[in-house]
């Protein structure tokens, strides 16, 4: 089997977390997928409460934290990504927000994105078109078409709720191995891979 990076970046603020664990079935699911393409994956997980302080400080003096940076390697190194945030007053929280405003501009472009986010009431599912889509587009990440959102009814007891989102999470993890498999090169692109040689443009036609 070839090999795939995956990194699931959660934003929940509680422990336990059910913006955690909504990552963490959306990384089973993607591991399973991938293993279908013939691909093994590992994944890393960043929680980024236990970030919040470096996150800020980044934002305030431009230089990130020996811990910081090892995050934003394993971000913008992964083969794909699955994003996961509470929904607060309609949107991603501020967490998140802050982690991504720290990456490099093109640091995610061509990178696969699953989106994904937790809420109290299901109304709020809107926020993965209207907030954390429009994101990812503006960073150039290929986000897979298929965002999953939990809301608390989705949540145990084996009801149409849970048996809904299971099927959301199959369906979103399938779109982000088929993208993962396809070989994308890891790390964030280079803008001067596609320079000519200046020897080249010494050479006559």
């Amino acid at each position: 089997m070839t090999g795939r990076n995956l990194t699931v970046v959660t934003a929940g603020l509680s422990q336990p977390s059910s913006t955690r664990l909504l990552g963490d079935r959306l990384a089973a699911a993607t591991e399973r997928a991938l293993t279908d393409h013939g691909v093994e994956a590992s994944v890393d997980l960043i929680e980024l409460r236990d970030y919040a302080r470096d996150v800020t400080n980044h934002l305030l003096t431009g230089f990130p934290s020996e811990p910081l940076r090892a995050a934003i390697a394993s971000t913008v190194q992964a083969d794909g990504l699955i994003v996961v945030s509470p929904i607060f007053s309609a949107s991603y929280s501020g967490l998140f927000k802050s982690y991504f405003d720290v990456l490099d501009e093109d640091s995610l472009a061509g990178m696969p994105v699953l989106i994904a986010a937790t809420g109290g009431t299901e109304r709020h599912s809107l926020a993965l078109d209207h907030a954390l889509r429009p994101l990812f587009s503006h960073l150039r990440a290929l986000v897979v078409p298929t965002g999953v959102y939990a809301a608390s009814s989705d949540w145990g007891g084996g009801g149409d709720g849970a048996g809904a989102l299971d099927r959301r999470i199959a369906r979103a993890a399938g779109e982000l191995a088929a993208q993962v498999a396809r070989n994308r090169p890891t790390g964030p692109l280079d803008k001067f891979d596609d320079v000519v040689p200046f020897e080249q443009l010494l050479v006559a036609d």
